[in-house]
């Protein structure tokens, strides 16, 4: 997938790329609409990914966690053992250290219940700040992730320095701000809710096109 002029991206241009690339996004969101039907392991498997996603290349993180999954250090090993797999990614240490604490808070009697954790819940907003707020290493972005490839929060925007960026092009922010609190990812996230519905595109594929004109790529 080529990129693009990123000087080049205004309204008519984004609806243009939408229509060439709409299939492949609306593909990929049906196979985030089926993660649900995995096996814990594998769901526990995409909150790792979203937990190294910060400051990190999102292919790089999926291939470290696919290899821990691969060799079974996902689900059993120590940080220090883990710490070595997350090559390319920033602050490996502590990103283990991160996946191991998860690990054990969601792991009962041998049994990981982060699934069960997420089907119990009817309220995607609450359940976005319960994992901010019982998960390290999950912040409003790396929540909103997580639940955006579950299927469940498929509404929710991932406000990362690719989406940001061409928010700002497209006007829709003044400036991209240098952090978010929870107050202001809300209200950007309702700024980009009301960009979707203006522009006719499903929240979750405007996403995933805001990233691939920066990218190059539609991955998760």
């Amino acid at each position: 997938m080529r990129r693009f002029d990123l000087t080049l991206l205004d309204m008519n241009a984004l609806l243009d790329l939408y229509g060439s690339r709409r299939e492949e996004i609306r593909k990929r969101v049906d196979e985030f609409r089926s993660n649900m039907e995995s096996s814990g392991e594998r769901i526990f498997a995409e909150l790792c990914f979203c937990i190294c996603t910060p400051q990190s290349r999102a292919t790089i993180c999926w291939k470290a966690i696919s290899t821990l999954m691969e060799n079974g250090l996902l689900y059993t090993g120590l940080e220090v053992e883990i710490a070595p797999f997350l090559i390319g990614i920033r602050f490996s240490k502590k990103k283990a250290g991160c996946i191991v604490g998860a690990r054990r808070f969601f792991t009962k009697d041998g049994i990981l219940g982060l699934k069960e954790r997420l089907k119990a819940s009817t309220d995607i907003f609450e359940l976005r700040e319960w994992l901010v707020s019982n998960v390290n290493g999950l912040g409003m972005k790396e929540a909103s992730h997580f639940l955006r490839n579950m299927g469940l929060g498929l509404n929710l925007a991932i406000l990362d320095r690719h989406i940001l960026r061409n928010l700002k092009r497209l006007g829709v922010i003044r400036e991209i701000p240098a952090s978010l609190n929870k107050s202001r990812y809300e209200k950007t996230e309702s700024m980009m809710k009301s960009l979707a519905e203006e522009v006719g595109i499903p929240m979750a594929d405007l996403d995933l096109l805001l990233w691939s004109f920066e990218t190059g790529m539609i991955f998760k």
